[in-house]
């Protein structure tokens, strides 16, 4: 299967806070997004996680 799911953690407080579903084969390299943390309470990077 080329989808996979994958686990966003917030890069200032290090907590798992979302998860979603990328393509393996086009998007080969770790994901970064920019997300509400709700323990933080700011938008921070969260970055792609095993």
């Amino acid at each position: 299967m080329p989808r996979e799911q994958i686990t966003l953690q917030c890069t200032e407080c290090k907590r798992k806070n979302y998860s979603s579903m990328k393509n393996k084969k086009t998007t080969t390299e770790r994901l970064e997004l920019k997300k509400f943390c709700p323990f933080c309470r700011k938008h921070h990077p969260h970055k792609e996680i095993k």
